[in-house]
């Protein structure tokens, strides 16, 4: 409707348009989040947690209706037709920018449950955005270097720790967790760095999805593995916000995991982990190869 004005003007109103509604939503939830808090009976928390989360799957829409307004977007959507919302699921995603959570929650927004992601502890400071995380159970870790380990042994396995505290309070009501394999987003020097054996992605790493599976193994029996390729060029979030980001390719598989890998031992069982990684590994080298045919 607004595709006549210059890139810039509809990337500031863009920017004023998601400020006011995360403002909008994110005042009633941060107060009924703190009813919450102070509040412990189970039952009320449970119907404030719905009620949470469908203020956010609001703020999501709304920010979907911002974007059709001022952006001509061209994207190719496949494999969400036969999904639920009453079904727990793993999603695994490739991850370049700060606009594939944007994506990921347009394409899935009331197709599956609302998905909870895996946050670095220091973006929980992140303004207004790092308390409506709070408020919404997402899980937030604290990742320490090799160097810090070698230095506070005793800090070794607390980041599991807390994976598996954070998928324990999963288990009551059917929930998407999401987790970027690659654990940071791709960039041309971490791809060196790391010498990558992929040409789009970097290394997988599998022990988060592993202990989710080991806590959450009953519940979670689906797989949705998505790939987002950007033919334009790897978009930042202004791009998003003036519209340069137009041409978005995603999509997603849905497979059943193997039953076998809720019920072993990651940390403990070598045998059982290099199977597991090599099952990752082979994912892996799938997308890698559709992201080539996309580009």
């Amino acid at each position: 409707m607004l595709l006549f004005l210059p890139a810039p003007i509809r990337g500031g109103i863009a920017f004023l348009l998601l400020i006011i509604n995360t403002l909008l939503w994110c005042i009633p939830l941060l107060t009924l989040a703190l009813f919450k808090l102070i509040i412990p009976v189970p039952g009320w928390r449970t119907a404030v947690t719905k009620a949470l989360i469908w203020m956010a799957e609001n703020w999501i829409s709304g920010n979907k209706a911002a974007a059709v307004l001022l952006h001509k977007h061209q994207w190719d959507v496949q494999g969400v037709e036969d999904l639920s919302l009453e079904e727990w699921y793993l999603v695994v995603s490739n991850h370049q920018s700060w606009v594939d959570i944007l994506v990921l929650q347009s394409v899935f927004n009331r197709r599956i449950p609302f998905l909870k992601f895996f946050i670095k502890q220091g973006l929980i400071w992140v303004p207004v955005i790092g308390l409506a995380w709070w408020a919404l159970d997402f899980p937030f870790l604290k990742r320490y270097s090799k160097e810090y380990l070698r230095k506070h042994p005793e800090k070794r396995g607390q980041d599991m720790k807390a994976t598996r505290q954070a998928c324990e309070k999963f288990q009551t009501a059917p929930i998407s967790v999401m987790n970027f394999l690659e654990g940071t987003r791709f960039t041309m020097e971490k791809h060196g760095r790391q010498q990558s054996p992929y040409q789009h992605l970097l290394r997988p790493k599998a022990g988060g999805i592993a202990l989710v599976l080991d806590v959450m193994g009953n519940a979670i029996q689906t797989m949705l593995n998505v790939t987002i390729v950007y033919p334009d060029g790897i978009p930042t979030f202004w791009d998003y916000l003036s519209g340069r980001a137009q041409n978005v390719i995603v999509r997603v598989e849905k497979s059943s995991i193997p039953a076998h890998f809720s019920q072993g031992d990651y940390m403990n069982d070598p045998q059982f982990k290099v199977e597991f990684q090599d099952w990752v590994n082979a994912l892996w080298q799938e997308k890698d190869e559709l992201i080539g045919q996309f580009l």
